[in-house]
């Protein structure tokens, strides 16, 4: 009888960001996820220790999905043009075009910004986005 190799199993996204709250409040209310304990927002005024180093959102059922590390600064993707490239981006799916007219609106709401939209696409419609920090995603119908 043989053991099966051992494999790491895939825990979390993390995103380097100069603003990892800022970031991560644009992701949480996105995808619906929840903060770590511990890793929520202080009161107004208070200091953010968790913010200003590195922050965990996972999902309701506590699974890790993305984490956000500081750092003193990172050069924005100027994708599609390729001076800088994507590097990583992040694939999200909805079910309709309808359903990609709605996030659209929400991601703009929440200081998301389109680069690329081809929501038009008979076979593929998708658009693509960078997050307040710089982070390309795309959205498209699967």
């Amino acid at each position: 009888m043989t053991t099966p190799p051992t494999r790491p199993r895939w825990c979390q996204v993390v995103l380097d960001t100069t603003d990892a709250r800022r970031t991560a409040e644009f992701w949480r209310p996105l995808l619906g996820l929840v903060y770590r304990p511990g890793h929520e927002p202080p009161p107004a005024g208070e200091p953010d220790p968790a913010g200003s180093d590195w922050l965990n959102l996972f999902e309701r059922d506590g699974t890790p999905r993305l984490a956000f590390q500081q750092v003193p600064s990172l050069p924005r993707t100027t994708w599609p043009d390729p001076d800088v490239p994507q590097q990583l981006h992040l694939d999200l799916t909805v079910d309709s075009v309808a359903e990609l007219a709605a996030v659209h609106e929400r991601v703009l709401a929440l200081g998301g910004q389109l680069r690329y939209d081809r929501s038009d696409d008979p076979d593929e419609p998708l658009r693509v986005y960078v997050d307040p920090a710089g982070h390309t995603f795309c959205v498209f119908v699967a």
